[in-house]
């Protein structure tokens, strides 16, 4: 998209992520006059092997990765002194380029839980259906069959996973059900399909099927490694923003910033860290944080940065397992085995088929306890159930899944493994406003940090909680979910037993001890006994490993302003003119999902909205 640059646009976005990338292209393809600029602080992935072939998506969570952003929180003794990392992406489509791609999508009664005009289920169900050809099945009224976003089951079926579909409905006795994102159905073992293109085989992000798919379009244009400062304001009307050159995409480049202007509007569009730093920068935040960092104070908005904790990730374990060497799975191709990535390749080049088009899981279960499972859980997660779940059917407590292959990179040796993932999609039990501490240790280094160090840090530092496993019942789940999940796979004929270094350390001569195995368990054989001292070694694994889900949402939320609000039900940034925000940041209340899909569906809201407040005509 190599376009002379323009030096007024209409519209300026600070951020390249997925809902920027939604929001410009519709906008552009209504009315392909409109001058749109989108400001990334990552690089293009344009055609790149490593953001179209999806079997390459875990090369982003490498520790030397430049695609993504990794934020370290707090150390806290909820995790026994560890200092969680949480990612975000860094580059055009953001998490839409970099993600595990699982297509999943919220209950209805999530976004009916959100409580804001116009964002109700009923009047989401259009925008989901415009975004998505849904290739899997024909005919389901939930779903979309012409949008931008392909669904698909991937290249090839994997063995494992379906066993994992047949065992789950024996053992675990649950049900089948071939579609578990109708947004009603839950509690059922089903296929787990992808953001992939059953066709081509290709990544389905945003970046290639919203923004690059117009580069015919001189009005829409996209400057990579650039990081917006602030937003320039005249009176408190947003003109145009300041930027420079993004430390970690352009090392060499200068520090110096330029300005842009936006004769219609600027949107905010960087995610849950970003958007609030940009904001805050701007003058626009909590007065005593403002103040602390030495900004000037445009807006005195205290809901700035607020509801992370608790409210803004989802709990995930990952827990790998010796699979059988006859098996199919991942692992060569993760591991870089040249003749296996050279075969797969051809026939993926050819075909759109192959492992390479595959993300190594398909199938889950969005789970649901039942009676005796509630009991097997404890009296201390019983509140949270019958406040959030109990009357909500369609409401998810955890998603348990088995990927074929090993996610990690701690060099085991080459051969077949699985990993065992739980992802606990919980609500905070606690109040909102238990969140207010947060963004007074969090706001002042996304703000000061970014300034005083701006020309001397090479990546941005955050001083935040996350709040992961704070309150006493967020870890209950997370146990449960080891030991179902330990008994789904030892029933599987691939099961060669644990991997001892990477499963939780039980008492000597426990019946939970973990070891290689020579083959799987009967279907009807007992399930282990676990004690109290091993029901300790679980929680402690669980406080040393338990990671994030890049499920970053909420920092700016759609809320009355004085409720902590940011933004009102049409993304409007309260207290100034010609600002909205446009991500994952405006979500109000947590969603029971991967968060793609909900970044998505913000964004067809958002040029819906931005369509109208311009006149323009946009069809629903």
């Amino acid at each position: 998209m190599s376009h002379t640059f323009l030096s007024e646009f209409d519209i300026i976005f600070a951020g390249g992520g997925t809902t920027a990338c939604v929001v410009a292209g519709r906008l552009a393809a209504c009315d392909p006059s409109l001058k749109i600029l989108i400001l990334e602080g990552g690089q293009h992935t344009l055609n790149k092997a490593a953001h179209v072939q999806p079997y390459q998506y875990f090369t982003h969570q490498a520790s030397t990765s430049t695609t993504m952003t990794f934020n370290v929180g707090n150390p806290t003794s909820r995790l026994n002194g560890r200092a969680p990392i949480v990612h975000c992406a860094h580059c055009v489509g953001g998490g839409s380029s970099v993600n595990f791609m699982n297509y999943t999508r919220a209950p209805a009664s999530d976004f009916d839980d959100w409580g804001v005009d116009g964002w109700e289920s009923k009047n989401l169900i259009p925008l989901m259906k415009k975004l998505e050809t849904y290739e899997v099945q024909t005919g389901r009224p939930t779903h979309g069959y012409n949008g931008p976003i392909k669904v698909s089951s991937g290249g090839c079926k994997l063995g494992i996973s379906e066993e994992f579909i047949r065992v789950g409905t024996a053992y675990h006795k649950r049900p089948y059900a071939d579609d578990s994102n109708d947004l009603e159905t839950c509690n059922t073992y089903s296929p787990w399909f992808k953001y992939i293109d059953g066709s081509t085989g290709t990544r389905s992000d945003a970046a290639h099927h919203y923004v690059y798919n117009q580069a015919h379009n001189p009005n829409l244009q996209i400057l990579v490694g650039k990081r917006v400062k602030r937003v320039i304001f005249e009176d408190k009307r947003a003109v145009g923003v300041e930027f420079t050159n993004d430390p970690v995409s352009c090392p060499d480049a200068d520090q110096s910033s330029s300005t842009v202007r936006a004769s219609k509007l600027v949107v905010v569009s960087a995610g849950a860290f970003g958007s609030p730093a940009i904001l805050e920068r701007s003058g626009i935040g909590a007065e005593a944080v403002l103040k602390r960092c030495g900004i000037e104070k445009l807006v005195d908005l205290p809901g700035v940065g607020e509801n992370y904790r608790g409210l803004s990730d989802h709990n995930g374990a990952f827990v790998p397992y010796f699979a059988a060497d006859e098996a199919v799975t991942m692992d060569p191709l993760w591991r870089g085995e040249e003749i296996v990535v050279q075969e797969n390749l051809a026939e993926w080049k050819s075909s759109g088929k192959s492992l390479i088009a595959q993300n190594g899981s398909d199938a889950k279960i969005k789970w649901r306890p039942d009676d005796e499972e509630l009991k097997a859980m404890g009296s201390v997660f019983q509140p949270r159930w019958k406040e959030f779940f109990q009357d909500r059917s369609d409401k998810a407590v955890a998603i348990f899944t088995i990927f074929a292959g090993y996610l990690g990179s701690s060099g085991l040796p080459p051969r077949n493994y699985v990993t065992a993932e739980i992802i606990t999609v919980l609500l905070p039990i606690y109040p909102y406003d238990f969140c207010s501490e947060l963004f007074y240790s969090f706001t002042p280094c996304l703000s000061a940090v970014f300034i005083s160090n701006w020309e001397r840090t090479a990546r941005k530092k955050v001083d935040f909680t996350t709040g992961y496993l704070d309150d006493p019942s967020d870890i209950v789940p997370l146990n449960f979910g080891y030991k179902k999940l330990r008994e789904i796979y030892r029933r599987m004929s691939s099961y060669r037993g644990e991997i001892p270094a990477f499963h939780p350390r039980f008492p000597e001569g426990s019946a939970a001890v973990c070891g290689e195995a020579t083959g799987p368990v009967d279907l009807n054989a007992p399930d282990i006994i676990y004690t109290a001292k091993d029901d300790e070694a679980i929680e402690q694994f669980h406080r040393d490993y338990m990671q994030t889900t890049w499920h970053s949402l909420g920092t700016c939320a759609m809320k009355p302003r004085a409720d902590q609000g940011v933004v009102d039900a049409r993304l409007n940034v309260y207290g100034v003119t010609n600002l909205k925000i446009a991500d994952l940041s405006i979500a109000p209340k947590n969603v029971g999902t991967n968060t793609y899909s909900t970044a998505l569906l913000i964004g067809e809201k958002a040029a819906m909205l931005i369509a109208e407040d311009l006149g323009i005509d946009c069809k629903p």
